[in-house]
């Protein structure tokens, strides 16, 4: 079981910028990816970026491309989000999320996710 705790969350006004982290903890070892995912109020949620730890490929979804910026160590034990040029439409609780399934590394495999964090609020004003 793979834990995870984010951190970084909070208010700002639409081009600003956020940097969410994650700490990652336990089975880390058997984590091929790491994702941050977010659910905007009454929407599911969805993928917005990954990064498979064995060659540090990364993938966005469209929404955010050019705009955020994953990141990770090389021990895959903390996972950083940069956020430029934030919309309101960003607006959402986002989450920290990992895979122990190698299917994860299929680009935009969203549904590899098994382990995920309790959710850090993003909150972009106009």
């Amino acid at each position: 079981q793979v834990q995870l705790v984010e951190s970084g969350g909070g208010s700002v006004q639409a081009g600003g910028s956020l940097t969410l982290s994650c700490a990652a903890s336990g089975a880390s070892y058997r984590v091929y990816c790491l994702g941050w995912f977010r659910q905007a109020p009454g929407q599911g949620r969805e993928g917005v970026a990954s990064i498979y730890t064995a060659g540090l490929s990364t993938y966005y979804a469209d929404s955010v491309k050019d705009r955020f910026t994953i990141s990770t160590d090389n021990a895959a034990s903390t996972l950083t989000l940069r956020m430029n040029s934030l919309k309101p439409e960003d607006t959402a609780m986002y989450y920290c999320a990992a895979s122990t399934s190698i299917m994860c590394s299929v680009r935009g495999r969203w549904s590899a996710y098994d382990s995920w964090g309790q959710g850090t609020q993003v909150t972009v004003s106009s």
